[in-house]
């Protein structure tokens, strides 16, 4: 079975900072992943040309089961021009959203949703088509839970997106192992932490499934995209790859695990 994980960048290319439904579907097709956790998601975004991108991902993997959770109604960005979501599908929502996706080949059996507040303060960082360092308030964050009939019993898969303000992300990450334990083992969290390396490992004591950097995509250097195990070790992993695709400034992460039957 293929797990990944996708920061989509809502996404645009950092080559020509274009956004085509077309694009959003090559990746997603090139992928070939049987569950995908997506952050950074529009759904009904004019700068994205009012697609749901959770709906397509699913459609370019022939995926039965998906999920859009929003995390802002409204568009975010370096000016405030957003709310907070309560809403835990955002299927039913109307106007412009924005959040995490998880995809699955794979039946769901039951989807939950875990909130948290945005970090008190922002942070200086680098903003795809600005110059320089940007000072962006960070946003509620949002994981998606979904509890998975696979070929050999029942699993749970976690896709989050993390503040980007340092302590903040390893709380919410601690946070997450532990309300994650709430479903059926054994367990896989899927997401971008913002946090580098071995610290997810170290802060939730799983499994980390690949050690390969991520970001940017055009000279990856540090990782940020992760996946971590509970009741899944290394020792399941058959190969793992770090992909530049079309879009986004993240690599799209891949893990192929042998402990479960590929699905087609």
């Amino acid at each position: 079975m293929r797990v990944a994980t996708f920061n989509l960048l809502h996404g645009r290319s950092v080559a020509d900072g274009t956004i085509s439904e077309a694009a959003l579907h090559e990746a997603a097709t090139e992928l070939d992943a049987d569950i995908i956790g997506l952050q950074e998601v529009d759904r009904h975004q004019e700068r994205s040309h009012v697609v749901d991108q959770t709906a397509v991902v699913a459609g370019a993997l022939g995926a039965g089961h998906w999920r859009f959770v929003p995390a802002v109604n409204g568009t975010p960005g370096t000016v405030v021009s957003w709310t907070k979501s309560d809403d835990d599908d955002g299927a039913t929502t109307t106007g412009p959203t924005y959040g995490v996706g998880l995809v699955s080949r794979l039946p769901v059996l039951s989807w939950h949703v875990r909130r948290f507040g945005p970090a008190p303060v922002g942070m200086p960082l680098m903003v795809p088509g600005t110059r320089g360092l940007t000072k962006v308030p960070d946003e509620p964050r949002v994981a998606v839970a979904a509890v998975v009939d696979g070929p050999r019993g029942t699993f749970t898969v976690v896709t989050t997106h993390l503040s980007f303000v340092p302590g903040w992300n390893v709380a919410q990450l601690r946070a997450l192992s532990r309300w994650a334990r709430e479903f059926p083992g054994p367990r896989l969290m899927l997401g971008d932490f913002n946090l580098p390396g071995a610290v997810p490992r170290l802060t939730t004591r799983w499994a980390q499934l690949a050690r390969v950097a991520t970001y940017p995509s055009w000279r990856p250097r540090v990782q940020f995209d992760h996946v971590l195990g509970d009741g899944i070790d290394e020792s399941a992993v058959r190969d793992v790859q770090a992909l530049r695709l079309p879009i986004s400034d993240h690599c799209a992460l891949t893990v192929d695990l042998s402990r479960f039957d590929h699905v087609r």
